[in-house]
């Protein structure tokens, strides 16, 4: 046996100990990468501490830092009541208008975790207020930031206009930019129609077995109110509906503008200022922005620090290392020399999509749109098939995964949950983007490739 399989095998291992045990995936992920790093594959300690995802995890401790400040100073509560005074009483137009505004800011060129980061916190607590599933709302803010991380100016958009051009299609951008946003805008309506069904039938079943009986075999009808009204995440991995603060139809509970929460708001603009126009760091930044709102409610400091999902954060970053020393030890090239050896450059295609879906769910999208990019291009370039449908199939599979928990947007997702829901919602999260690699990059091959839509 090889000792990319055997390297694979452990992986899948740790996966399968964390999900069925209480046993963090994360610290076994992050030990089994030392094990298999120096002792099977004789890496040097150095370069397997190399591995640490350092940067990611900047962008979680900053990002959760920033955005536990925000709640505790009811900045969220704010941007939530405004949104929902927006939306008018009006449920369906709750997930779209958090969806156009995610799309808006990776349209501009916001790094997708920097708008997840941005708009997740109040997306979920809004959607707490109209009894939406935390699930199916976080489902559609990560599909609007994919909806326009494909633009001309979003990193995802700029590695992917690269593939088409070094492919000899230059003038498909506008084209790749449509296509991913379409996709991605129908898949963030059937993910929300899906979970929340599901959510409400379960918060049905719920009502029906509490309900008291009639004293002849039947029950009473409860007197609660209608719709989803459980919170947190239900067991079996399918995050329901928060307790709504205020119910769909009555007017919404007022919350006060405060300076400090106006000071809060104008962090949160200084966020997407920093990390679109002047590109930085996401966490850097974050970290820069929750230190100065420290400074000024020095109080906000110790709660912030203690809501922090340190063990999320240990669980993304560990498994994280261990794919980063499967790539020094050559398991990933492994599998590249796989694909390059099959003859027919179309089922090359459905297999290099299926390759970044899984190594993207693990990994950063950018890092492995950057990685497949040399076997992408010839593909793409077989006058047999069209470069835009190529590139747009690979494009798609690869950031349809971002709700992983192990990707930046999906770790954002778990931060944002609530620390009794950590691990529902981490098996909820990875359920739906196992989902995704199984089905996404069949339909998009067939869609752009085989048929050769575009």
């Amino acid at each position: 046996m090889s000792l990319s399989i055997i390297a694979f095998l452990v992986l899948i291992a740790a996966f399968a100990i964390g999900s069925l045990t209480s046993i963090s995936a994360g610290l076994l992920a992050l030990v089994a990468a030392f094990g298999i790093g120096t002792l099977v594959a004789d890496l040097p300690l150095k370069d397997v501490i190399d591995q640490f995802p350092s940067a990611l995890f900047f962008i979680l401790v900053g990002a959760t830092l920033l955005f536990g400040i925000v709640r505790i100073t009811g900045t969220i509560d704010l941007l939530a009541y405004w949104a929902e005074r927006l939306a008018g009483g009006r449920r369906l137009l709750v997930p779209v208008l958090m969806f156009l505004l995610t799309a808006v800011l990776s349209s501009a060129g916001a790094f997708t975790p920097a708008a997840v980061a941005i708009v997740a916190p109040v997306a979920l607590a809004l959607g707490g207020r109209f009894g939406i599933s935390n699930l199916a709302m976080g489902l559609v803010v990560v599909q609007g930031a994919n909806a326009g991380a494909f633009s001309p100016v979003n990193p995802f958009g700029v590695l992917s206009n690269l593939m088409l051009d070094e492919a000899g299609a230059p003038g498909d951008t506008l084209k790749l930019f449509i296509y991913c946003f379409l996709f991605n805008a129908v898949l963030a309506v059937i993910a929300y129609a899906v979970i929340q069904a599901i959510a409400n039938r379960r918060d049905r079943e719920d009502d029906t077995a509490a309900a008291p009986s009639d004293g002849s075999g039947g029950s009473v009808a409860s007197p609660a109110v209608a719709g989803p009204a459980t919170g947190g995440v239900a067991t079996g991995g399918v995050a329901t509906a928060v307790v709504p603060e205020t119910t769909t139809g009555t007017a919404p509970t007022k919350v006060e503008v405060t300076p400090m929460r106006v000071l809060t708001l104008i962090g949160l603009v200084a966020l997407l200022v920093l990390t679109t126009v002047f590109g930085l760091d996401v966490g850097v930044a974050s970290l820069v922005i929750a230190l100065g709102l420290i400074i000024v409610k020095p109080s906000v400091q110790k709660p912030a620090i203690e809501s922090m999902p340190w063990s999320a954060i240990l669980l993304v970053t560990g498994i994280v290392t261990y794919v980063g020393v499967l790539e020094a030890m050559g398991a990933l090239e492994d599998l590249q020399n796989g694909i390059e050896g099959l003859g027919s450059s179309s089922v090359a295609a459905l297999v290099t999509s299926y390759v970044v879906g899984i190594i993207s769910a693990f990994a950063s999208t950018t890092g492995t749109l950057s990685v497949i990019s040399p076997i992408v291009v010839p593909i793409a370039g077989d006058p047999l098939l069209t470069a835009i449908g190529v590139v747009t199939a690979v494009s798609i599979s690869s950031s349809v995964v971002d709700t992983s928990p192990m990707s930046t947007s999906g770790a954002l997702l778990m931060a944002s949950a609530q620390p009794k829901d950590e691990r529902m919602f981490f098996r909820a999260l990875l359920l739906w983007a196992i989902a995704m690699i199984a089905v996404v990059p069949l339909g998009v091959w067939l869609f752009f490739v085989y048929l050769g839509i575009g």
